[in-house]
């Protein structure tokens, strides 16, 4: 039998076929891999294609195979993400505002290349991204991967930090002075990617933007604040934020109506203390970062929840009702 061009790479084709055109519910016959291999420049005969299937096997590909009625049917039974996995990742990679809608387009593409065509299909029904807001900063993956290069090699970092005016368009703070810390961590809060880091200037933990971040530049100065990230925890931190909208911490003793006993909870975790007030209130005392932003949060929640101490944020409370009667009268 005369050799195809495409001889050698035999097995790769056999592999991708398997990959493309199987899964637990698809499956394709001898014939089926004699024509695609033929379609590609292949010639083999069924000797040859068993000893490939065995030897996909034995490189990790789970093939099963069966006879029906005559005829033996193959197909690939496990892959490394299961079909519910790759929804779930094309559902955070839709969902992320700080991805943006070309990348996001991009990245469920190579997602749905984990799966065969026909479950490929099914991935395709959930993209509704067109519309979506999303950030128009395509260089926060490179921010990103300035970031852990910073962390891993332990340096310092100056950029540029930016906000957004009023006739839409980007702005520089501080006059487009460089800011000068040291990264510690990333976190993904509130639909969008921070970085935590120490400035030294303030001797303080701070957090930025990651898609306001400008001209990121590793410098040669070791990061300052490792002690104050030894008994740093990301996640109580993240909880002190409304909105990562910094503020002075504060233990805030809140009552509640126990309906919100729900809303508590996933604000503050399942950890926090909740003390019964009487048949139809809670108590809870938790620390905050108090910010105009957890003064909304509580108005948000109605008459329901209000805040008991410390007095200087009833004060607070009681001035942002006073503000809003005189914004609304």
């Amino acid at each position: 039998m005369a050799r195809g061009s495409n001889q050698k790479m035999k097995s790769m084709y056999l592999m991708q076929l398997f990959l493309d055109k199987t899964d637990e519910t698809h499956y394709i016959t001898m014939v089926d891999i004699l024509n695609y291999l033929g379609s590609n420049d292949i010639n083999a005969e069924r000797k040859s294609i068993y000893a490939d299937i065995e030897a996909l096997k034995q490189y990790g590909l789970d093939i099963k195979g069966f006879q029906e009625k005559g005829t033996y049917f193959y197909h690939l039974v496990n892959r490394k993400f299961e079909l519910a996995e790759l929804k779930l990742l094309v559902d955070a990679v839709q969902s992320s505002k700080f991805i943006t809608a070309k990348k996001s387009n991009e990245l469920i593409k190579k997602i749905e290349s984990f799966a065969s065509n026909f479950e490929a299909k099914e991935l395709q029904r959930q993209v509704y991204v067109s519309n979506r807001i999303k950030t128009m900063n395509e260089s926060i993956y490179y921010n990103v991967d300035h970031l852990h290069e910073s962390i891993n090699s332990n340096s310092q970092i100056t950029f540029q930090y930016s906000q957004w005016t009023v006739d839409k368009k980007i702005k520089l703070k501080k006059g487009g002075a460089l800011y000068n810390v040291s990264p510690w961590a990333l976190m993904w809060d509130n639909e969008n990617y921070y970085m935590v880091a120490y400035d030294s200037v303030e001797e303080k933990i701070k957090h930025f933007r990651v898609d306001k971040m400008l001209h990121i530049t590793l410098t040669e100065d070791a990061r300052d604040g490792k002690e104050q990230f030894k008994k740093f925890d990301m996640a109580v931190y993240a909880k002190k934020m409304f909105g990562m909208f910094g503020g002075t911490e504060v233990n805030v003793k809140l009552e509640c109506a126990n309906n919100l006993v729900g809303v508590i909870i996933d604000r503050f975790g399942k950890d926090a203390t909740i003390i019964p007030a009487d048949s139809e209130h809670f108590t809870i005392s938790v620390d905050i970062e108090v910010s105009q932003q957890f003064l909304a949060w509580i108005v948000g929640l109605g008459a329901g929840a209000k805040v008991v101490s410390p007095e200087n944020v009833v004060d607070m409370m009681r001035k942002e009702a006073k503000r809003l009667m005189e914004q609304y009268k």
